[in-house]
């Protein structure tokens, strides 16, 4: 089985991590999962997450393949068009991204203008899909639960799971934005889990469970089936209550309003006013 290069760079701010994946033979590679930094307070970007990114690509000689989006991220921004801009490539995600749209283009009542067809991405990915980067072959999951357009992105014996799972002793993702369902979600690591034990699992965020010093992002299916705190020992219907229960003590992520608006659109802003001028919705009562 071909095993990728991969590189995460952890964004403290957001707990996320990118990954850039890398063709061992040659100089192709992916990005996935990307960050836009955003200071809420002040309604700024930055682009130094990003620029670790491109500074990496550009150190290593690399050649940008894609620029992939497990799912629309509710708390980050990402910054495709940004690296798509200075390293080129196309913006894949999953074709249920129209689903994220016409739910969300009706809470920030974005008007006919906006496009619902996913037609913001140069690729709308289906389960099973195959892509390439350079010489190594990779196919998608469609693992909903989390949103109804999660992915699972797997090249060689590398996955790359987004939100479904986290590190064995987190987890798994909360289910209860709108699309969500722990049903879904178990079902969808079941699949995950069905990859063989060595397949090296690679998770979107961390937040140092208690008892852990260091934020981590790289596991295994072995792990997972035996040490995952939510799923080891626990029946689907045992699975889908804690699940259920946990979500409804959570608070929503403190970027959730600026990244829904701003993912749904590959990264893109909304539409300036006649000055030239970007504005973001707050949604009262809406989510």
């Amino acid at each position: 089985m071909q095993a990728p290069d991969v590189n995460g760079f952890f964004d403290e701010a957001t707990n996320t991590v990118t990954f850039v994946v890398r063709d061992p033979s040659g100089k192709s590679c992916a990005i996935i999962d990307s960050v836009l930094d955003f200071d809420y307070s002040s309604g700024r970007t930055d682009t130094r997450s990003a620029d670790a990114v491109i500074a990496h690509v550009r150190a290593e000689g690399l050649t940008v393949d894609w620029i992939l989006e497990t799912h629309v991220h509710a708390d980050h921004l990402s910054a495709a068009p940004y690296l798509l801009e200075k390293l080129g490539g196309k913006i894949g995600i999953g074709e249920k991204i129209t689903v994220v749209q016409n739910t969300f283009g009706k809470v920030f009542n974005e008007g006919t203008e906006f496009q619902r067809d996913g037609s913001q991405f140069d690729q709308l990915f289906v389960d099973g899909d195959r892509f390439r980067i350079g010489g190594l072959e990779g196919y998608v999951m469609h693992t909903p639960g989390h949103t109804p357009a999660c992915l699972t992105y797997v090249v060689g014996d590398a996955a790359f799971v987004g939100d479904t799972l986290f590190m064995p002793d987190y987890g798994t993702a909360r289910c209860d934005f709108p699309g969500g369902s722990a049903e879904q979600l178990y079902q969808s690591i079941q699949r995950i889990l069905a990859l063989p034990d060595e397949t090296r699992i690679f998770v979107c965020h961390d937040y140092k469970a208690p008892g852990r010093d260091t934020f981590a992002w790289e596991t295994s299916v072995a792990e997972e089936k035996v040490r995952n705190v939510h799923l080891a020992g626990r029946t689907a219907e045992e699975f889908i209550a804690m699940r259920q229960a946990r979500d409804k003590t959570l608070s929503m992520p403190k970027l959730i309003i600026p990244s829904l608006q701003v993912n749904m659109r590959a990264g893109q802003m909304p539409p300036a006013d006649a000055d030239g001028k970007t504005f973001l919705k707050v949604p009262v009562n809406g989510l």
